[in-house]
């Protein structure tokens, strides 16, 4: 049996198909021809050249496949063409499952987002039974995120073996891109960071994110989420692991988000001026309004889910970033090497 993993020259991706090459699957990957290739060109995995988009190349993608894990999304804020976000995560999401319908795979799993449940309820923490609405989706990637998580959702109750997991924010090594949280923390490593805002997110280790993804295909329940996390940390407890990691000093500036949102509108018309991606997104400040803490209490149960210690995964990602060349030289010599945690195995690569 074919196992097709979309997102594998990603993050979390890359996480998921080598796991699942490591248990002696047979994988194949739909990858663009644009797409960088660092995370996978050391796995054995068969490669297709192909785009969501392009309903030809997911038919290719497809022949003969039996699982499907859809890891692929574009996670970007403030993108000057939007329409490119709703264009690859809902209607590539689209593709994708009306080929894996045709094919008649045995299992499906959609890779969502923490986003379409973490949104500010009084009294409890949000999870799974959480309903939000399209109105509570703060920009373009949490709405496409949570249209196409709709989608997912129709497809099962269509009679696709579909089931949906929403990781949190998942830390650690392979990062290439980097992701927008892995740009926190090479900013914070290279001492480029002044202040931070009051906001809180759930950390979970990447490497478990992605074992989530393959007991979700075991353990899942067809048409039900499941929130793939780990520690509901504030900002400011994530900074104070990554100084304790680095050497580096936490900002001591706690900026109000009056403030940020300022400073997102100034780089924002900055951005437009010299035609570059913002580096203040209006999006990002916007949603560190809340804390998006949840209750990840329903994969520990259903899924036999558990998270590691997200000290260890930062420690693992300071040292990749380091490696891999995403530090100046001066801020490089600055950072303590992290000691690798006894009875600590998963670093990066493995």
């Amino acid at each position: 049996m074919i196992t097709l993993v979309t997102g594998a020259t990603g993050f979390l991706g890359s996480h998921v198909a080598r796991q699942l090459v490591a248990r002696g699957e047979a994988v194949r990957v739909l990858v663009r021809p644009s797409s960088q290739l660092h995370a996978i060109e050391a796995s054995p995995v068969e490669q297709v050249a192909g785009d969501l988009r392009d309903m030809a190349s997911v038919y290719r993608a497809m022949a003969g496949v039996g699982r499907v894990y859809h890891v692929a999304a574009d996670y970007r804020f403030g993108v000057r063409h939007p329409n490119e976000i709703y264009d690859s995560n809902v209607t590539g999401t689209r593709n994708l499952l009306q080929a894996a319908s045709r094919a008649g795979v045995e299992r499906f799993i959609y890779t969502s987002s923490v986003a379409t449940i973490a949104v500010p309820r009084n009294g409890c923490l949000p999870n799974e039974e959480t309903v939000a609405g399209l109105e509570e989706m703060i920009g373009h990637y949490k709405r496409s995120k949570f249209l196409a998580e709709a989608e997912a959702v129709r497809a099962a109750a269509e009679g696709l073996p579909v089931v949906v997991v929403n990781p949190t924010t998942p830390v650690g090594p392979g990062d290439w891109k980097p992701t927008p949280t892995g740009r926190i923390i090479v900013d914070f490593l290279n001492g480029r960071m002044r202040g931070y805002v009051d906001t809180g997110l759930n950390v979970v280790p990447v490497e478990d994110a992605a074992a989530g993804h393959l007991l979700a295909a075991e353990c899942g329940r067809v048409g039900q989420r499941y929130i793939l996390g780990g520690r509901n940390m504030t900002l400011k407890e994530i900074l104070d692991v990554l100084s304790a990691l680095s050497g580096r000093r936490v900002p001591r500036l706690r900026l109000p988000h009056a403030v940020a949102l300022a400073a997102g509108h100034v780089d924002r018309v900055a951005s437009f001026v010299l035609r570059r991606e913002p580096q203040i997104p209006l999006e990002g400040v916007r949603m560190a309004r809340h804390k998006m803490f949840v209750d990840v209490s329903k994969a520990e149960r259903e899924l036999g889910f558990v998270a590691g210690s997200v000290e260890q995964a930062l420690g693992r990602a300071v040292r990749w970033y380091e490696e891999n060349g995403y530090l100046s030289a001066r801020h490089a010599r600055r950072v303590a090497r992290p000691q690798a945690v006894q009875g600590d195995s998963r670093v990066a690569g493995q």
